[in-house]
């Protein structure tokens, strides 16, 4: 277990640094985001390919991590491509830039430190796949993971589908998405990742209890990241500033979890 988790690692750091030195030709490293769900994806079915013959569970977990894992990586790394470098990553990298330290500083405050992050996330599906084995049946526990999965892709993907739409015509530059399922949560995408992580440590924990007590930080920091740290919390820092009309939003419809809109105030 330990050698293999060992070896993921390895193999993780390997690619990190091949995704670096591409990001010293390109001069941006905003495609890591895409690296993000691929990343997972890959570890997932490493962990997979280890077992002489995956049992029902290690499948299962495998198949989601890498069905979710895949799609966010083609998402992103289709919006990076459209449109270009991410106004975070300027900002975070603008003075070591200026000051000709944008190699260093990229490899030290992006890409390894998403190396570590993406590792301690994705532990539940790692260890859980590599706990369960040739033979671990796929539980009534792994089956309610799996619902949860279900619910956190389909807000996920309607929720990216639908804000593309909306971004597509012109006549909605510089509004507020407030349609569909952004009418009922500010952040669809954000929620459905939290419920897919969740889902797949579930399942996982079906593999034993020393699953659960190891790998419930990956779900735990997933959650903290996309409420409070680097997802929904700095996305609204610019939304307010870029977007007229976002403070009425925010006053009427839910930060994360889903719920109907509140009722605009009287007067």
């Amino acid at each position: 277990m330990i050698e293999a988790l060992i070896g993921n690692a390895v193999i993780l750091l390997g690619l990190v640094l091949l995704l670096w030195v591409i990001s010293l030709q390109v001069n941006d490293v905003s495609f890591i985001d895409a690296f993000w769900g691929g990343g997972m994806a890959l570890l997932a079915l490493v962990s997979w390919l280890r077992l002489k013959q995956p049992g029902p569970l290690a499948t299962l977990l495998m198949a989601m991590t890498v069905i979710w894992g895949l799609r966010l990586a083609i998402h992103l790394l289709r919006r990076w491509r459209a449109e270009g470098e991410d106004k975070r990553y300027e900002r975070m990298l603008r003075k070591d830039r200026a000051k000709g330290r944008f190699g260093w500083a990229a490899l030290t405050k992006v890409f390894l430190g998403q190396a570590v992050l993406l590792f301690i996330v994705s532990s539940p599906a790692q260890y859980g796949i590599l706990e369960a084995g040739t033979f671990e049946p796929i539980s009534g526990l792994a089956i309610t993971g799996f619902a949860l999965w279900c619910v956190g892709i389909f807000f996920e993907w309607v929720g990216d589908w639908q804000l593309a739409r909306f971004k597509a015509d012109p006549a909605n530059a510089g509004q507020v998405m407030d349609r569909g399922l952004w009418r009922y949560t500010r952040h669809p995408n954000y929620f459905g990742d939290a419920c897919v992580w969740w889902g797949i440590w579930i399942a996982a924990c079906s593999a034993g209890w020393w699953v659960a007590a190891f790998t419930i930080i990956g779900a735990l920091f997933l959650t903290f990241t996309l409420m409070k740290w680097s997802g929904a919390a700095l996305l609204e820092k610019g939304m307010a500033k870029s977007r007229a009309g976002y403070a009425d939003y925010q006053q009427r419809t839910s930060a994360f979890f889903p719920r109907p809109p509140r009722a605009a105030p009287q007067g």
